[in-house]
């Protein structure tokens, strides 16, 4: 009934799409197996992609070769590039998205590609021999063979649904759990835990007052994530911004008893930064009011989320509360807001490459590493895809390091350091920030995608080669134009700037603070033609590159230090348990995560310095 696939997907999320696509476009032929088409890249929180960090994440997955750029530029409402009033590293772009097309368009690219084939089924258990995966069980009793399993159940493993005092079993509000996987891994050695996520309810828009609420709109020049070819936004739809108050809290506090976070019913850790509304209460008891997001769901619907209103509370608690809320005193609720308790894999169980560490080309991408968020799903997935694929065909792993992408910060950061709670990438969390910027994604990361045998790059590698070029004949032009005294002093003056006391190269005066290209282009006539035969992208790159030349320096040869460390490979054969001057702790955690270089080890929790010394020593070095 099914021929043998190289790599099958299980769970159609962010990051099951994500690896299909990825192991399909490698070559790979691709079995996606989901319990309902119908939620094939369901956007389950949220309707929207990107934000700090995670806009970063969505750059690189595109500059990689994936989807959800390109998917969110065809289904987004709104567009904006957050921190623009601060450095570069910062700016971080966000789209609200229309929740049905984003699904929709998914699902048709999915289908429109010839390596990827579907089954409608739960998949409730692998198929293992002798430690290598070689295929997956279904509900109904099939096996269908797979040379290597990406597992991307998100919150669906034996997920838990709390609604006040209600527990209903499911993976997502309408939809039943998935059973039988984690037992079967537990059996075969993994270690298991549980984590808690929460969505909050969605109410009627047409029963809304926007005349009591702030107006968000979007960028009045709407950007993209996807550097291909995708449609500009013509047209935006406008978010809404309220608050909570001491009254609406102090309804809330009624069901505070009934509350599974606050009962113990709920025994999973939730995400810090984006908690419920009843533990933004409890642990900041001093704030009077908490802001609330009115994010329309898409272009045809009257449906709301409210974000920001994240809740487990009882289902009439919620809703007198929210109708306390300024523009909700008339409001109608679609549904209620709900909790979900689920099975996640600690995931130092995991190679670099996220394979497992028990079972041979068995990959985990997704919630069930322990993260949150579509995109952070999404890199995983197509990393675990690439990966799969290059398992599959006996390549070389693919793997980035912390200096070449976000993708690489939020892998290596899991796999060697673990967590404890819904893992959400965060700029901090980037030590090379000014290098892992949104707007470069492109020349980092496509060279190596198309290096590696991923199909139709080629035209993102000649668009990469062009903005190269656009980039360098702007600097240069820059570097070598002179400016005099008379064309911008007038320019300074108003802007509080040294005046020019004889020509100088106009570079001097760009690197200055508050200073701008697309004012001092206004200022010089030669400099606004020449600068408008240029895509606007390349312009504003070759600014940063020269504004931050210093910073970018630095941080470069931070880079090329640690690449030392990250170029010591280190061989799976080593006896650490036999190195004496190691610490115990250190001998432990060597020994069970095996890491693949020295760079790597000195990452792993309770890994010192000394040990890093004592393995260099070891190692000759």
């Amino acid at each position: 009934m099914f021929p043998k696939y190289d790599v099958i997907v299980v769970g159609a999320g962010h990051a099951g799409c994500e690896a299909a696509v990825a192991a399909a476009n490698m070559g790979s032929k691709v079995l996606l197996a989901t319990m309902n088409m119908n939620t094939i890249a369901q956007m389950s929180c949220n309707p929207a992609m990107g934000g700090v960090a995670k806009g970063q994440i969505v750059r690189e997955v595109d500059a990689l070769g994936g989807y959800s750029g390109i998917v969110t530029d065809h289904t987004m409402v709104q567009f904006r590039l957050l921190n623009r009033s601060k450095g570069p590293a910062m700016w971080s772009p966000r789209a609200q998205s229309d929740r049905m097309l984003f699904a929709q368009k998914w699902r048709l690219m999915l289908e429109a590609h010839p390596n990827i084939d579907f089954w409608q089924e739960m998949v409730s258990g692998l198929v293992v021999k002798n430690g290598v995966v070689q295929g997956v069980r279904t509900g109904m009793g099939l096996e269908i063979e797979g040379s290597a399993v990406v597992l991307t159940n998100g919150t669906f493993l034996n997920g838990i649904i709390h609604i006040g005092e209600k527990q209903l079993g499911g993976g997502r509000a309408g939809e039943k759990a998935a059973k039988g996987i984690t037992e079967q891994l537990v059996e075969l050695g993994f270690e298991a835990g549980r984590m808690k996520t929460g969505t909050p309810p969605r109410v009627d828009g047409r029963t809304l007052d926007y005349s009591k609420m702030e107006i968000q709109e979007g960028d009045s020049e709407p950007g993209k994530f996807s550097y291909t070819d995708t449609p500009t936004l013509k047209k935006q739809m406008p978010c809404h911004v309220t608050y909570t108050s001491p009254e609406v809290h102090d309804l809330l506090k009624e069901g505070f008893d009934r509350s599974p976070m606050f009962n113990g019913r709920i025994r999973g850790l939730g995400p810090r930064y984006c908690p419920s509304i009843e533990d933004k209460i409890d642990r900041f008891s001093d704030r009077d009011r908490h802001q609330l997001f009115v994010e329309p769901e898409g272009w045809d619907t009257c449906e709301i989320y409210v974000n920001g209103f994240s809740s487990s509370l009882p289902e009439d608690v919620q809703f007198k509360a929210l109708r306390k809320v300024p523009g909700f005193e008339n409001m109608k609720m679609f549904r209620p807001g709900y909790a979900i308790e689920y099975d996640f894999f600690p995931p130092t169980q995991l190679q670099i490459n996220l394979e497992t560490r028990l079972v041979k080309n068995l990959f985990f991408a997704g919630q069930i590493n322990g993260t949150t968020g579509y995109e952070e799903a999404a890199c995983q997935g197509l990393m675990a895809g690439i990966n799969s694929h290059q398992a599959v065909k006996e390549k070389e792993p693919f793997v980035l390091k912390r200096s070449e992408a976000y993708i690489g910060v939020l892998i290596d950061d899991l796999v060697n350091k673990g967590t404890k709670e819904p893992y959400r990438m965060f700029t901090s969390r980037a030590e090379y920030r000014i290098l892992l910027r949104q707007d470069n994604a492109d020349l980092r990361l496509t060279p190596l995608a198309h290096a590696l045998g991923m199909q139709n790059m080629e035209a993102r590698m000649a668009r990469v080669e062009e903005k190269n070029r656009a980039t360098a004949e702007i600097e240069k032009f820059i570097r070598d134009y002179s400016v005099a005294p008379e064309a911008l002093n007038t320019y300074l003056e108003e802007k509080e700037s040294a005046t020019l006391n004889q020509k100088v190269k106009l570079h001097s005066i760009l690197v200055r603070p508050h200073i701008g290209l697309a004012e001092l282009k206004e200022q010089l006539p030669d400099v606004q033609t020449f600068l408008s035969s240029f895509d606007q992208e390349a312009v504003e790159l070759a600014e940063i590159n020269m504004k931050y030349e210093g910073y970018i320096q630095r941080e470069q040869e931070m880079v090329d230090k640690m690449n030392r460390l990250e170029e010591v490979v280190l061989h799976d054969s080593m006896d650490y348990r036999g190195i004496n001057a190691l610490s115990a702790e250190a001998r432990e955690k060597l020994a069970t995560q095996k890491p693949r270089t020295i760079g790597q080890a000195s990452r792993i929790s309770g890994v010192s310095p000394a040990d890093i010394s004592v393995l260099l020593i070891h190692m000759g070095r």
